[in-house]
């Protein structure tokens, strides 16, 4: 499959195979070496000391090409990182941020141990130490040129990461193939009964009722669409500019006999028409821009009616802070996780009332651990149908987000709104949770 410039290609040579052992299995480390207080032997062991203290120590083994180790004072280390070559130390040391997903693609950077744990503890530590960052970190966040979101920059953002092809896409998301933070009433449910259970969750906060009008701005493959015309008796027109998803959304709308009740539009959110009594968009928000949000705003207030009401779901940061460089770039272009105060953007310049706002980040690390163990056991067919550097790439990308919700830098909000006049809004949280047939 042809894909966009700036995706993962095939490497020139062959890349070895990350090895990962088993959770809880024991690591294979090398004896005996200096720990943070000895003075290593060469400059690129003190290079790598240098790093390492940047980090904040974190309580992992690096060893370089040369077999100099850097391991933890005290405590058992929480994973293995081999560097196999000057230039990557050079490179992380510049900025670890985004090169140690350009490093690890390659092959350049190994990693024996938990992955997810290990990517969890290296959040942490930028997140403490941004503000006493060297100065040449700094400069580089800053000359980062990240992708805008006019409307043909937002179809080649898009197209670059969902336009991969439903059938890599069917390898581990659910078989709704809902691409967005499931809900677990109890975390011990399936992945295809939490997916179900967002749905419902997200419908009655709209309170849909029986042929009312919704529109839906990022509609994905459509589950959501599909699941408020079936399940709630409302009709729903769903926005997507990726061709692949409408095309899905489209055929199995035809399947469910729901076609008349659904309609599934490949055109920009931008280019939304009519009046419906509610707005729902679940995922999208990221793609927007936040130069964009104002537009947004308006358009929700064109087209709700009076006494209407909406619901946005989006990633988000606890503050203002552009999503991390790597990710950006090769997996999502264009993207930005807004803060709380950011998504208001949206909402307080047309006069929307907030109404609830419930945060469900552990939701959202939950759903990252059954994608990735479904990841993982397609990894196969995943590296038949693309190559080693892409398959290298999505599981990091899988395993940062997962780490990433866990260490609290990003979250999962819901926000729910109307208008501010309306006075139809509930009394209580009640009917959020009580179970409706």
């Amino acid at each position: 499959m042809q894909r966009t410039d700036g995706s993962p290609g095939r490497p020139k040579g062959s890349v070895p195979r990350e090895l990962r052992p088993s959770a809880g299995a024991g690591l294979d480390l090398p004896p005996s070496a200096p720990g943070p207080d000895a003075a290593p032997a060469s400059i690129n062991g003190r290079l790598l000391r240098y790093l390492l203290q940047s980090l904040g120590d974190p309580p992992v083994r690096v060893s370089l090409w040369n077999g100099e180790t850097v391991a933890p004072a005290a405590g058992e280390a929480l994973a293995h990182v081999r560097i196999e070559n000057r230039a990557s130390l050079l490179k992380l040391l510049a900025d670890p941020e985004f090169q140690f997903g350009e490093c690890f693609c390659d092959g350049s950077v190994e990693v024996e141990g938990d992955l997810v744990r290990l990517l969890e503890m290296l959040i942490r530590a930028l997140s403490e130490t941004a503000s006493s960052a060297p100065t040449p970190r700094r400069v580089i966040e800053r000359l980062r040129r990240r992708r805008a979101n006019g409307t043909s920059d937002s179809r080649n953002n898009i197209r670059h990461h969902y336009d991969l092809g439903n059938a890599f896409y069917r390898l581990w998301l659910d078989r709704q193939l809902s691409y967005t933070c499931a809900y677990f009433p109890s975390p011990e449910i399936t992945l295809e009964e939490a997916q179900i259970a967002k749905m419902d969750h997200v419908c009655r906060k709209l309170r849909l009722q029986p042929g009312e009008k919704v529109v839906e701005a990022g509609c994905g493959w459509g589950a959501l669409a599909l699941h408020m015309a079936t399940r709630y008796g409302v009709h729903v027109k769903a926005f997507n500019i990726s061709r692949e998803q409408i095309a899905y959304a489209i055929e199995r709308a035809r399947a469910l006999g729901a076609d008349g009740r659904v309609e599934f539009i490949e055109d920009d959110y931008r280019n939304i028409r009519g009046r419906f009594d509610a707005f729902v968009s679940v995922g999208m928000l990221e793609h927007v821009g936040r130069e964009n949000y104002h537009a947004l705003g308006s358009l929700i207030d064109r087209v709700l009616e009076a006494d209407g009401r909406g619901l946005i779901h989006s990633i988000g940061h606890l503050r203002p802070d552009p999503l991390n460089a790597w990710i950006e770039k090769r997996i999502f272009p264009g993207a930005y996780p807004p803060s709380l105060r950011e998504i208001l953007e949206v909402l307080e310049p047309s006069c929307f009332s907030v109404l609830d706002v419930e945060n469900l980040r552990l939701h959202y690390a939950l759903t990252l651990e059954h994608w990735l163990q479904r990841f993982d056991d397609a990894r196969e067919r995943v590296r038949e149908m693309y190559d080693e550097r892409f398959l290298r790439a999505w599981r990091l990308y899988l395993c940062g987000a997962q780490a990433a919700f866990r260490a609290g830098e990003m979250q999962l909000f819901q926000v729910l709104f109307a208008r501010g006049r309306s006075n139809r809004v509930p009394w209580t949280r009640a009917y959020q949770y009580d179970r409706q047939e």
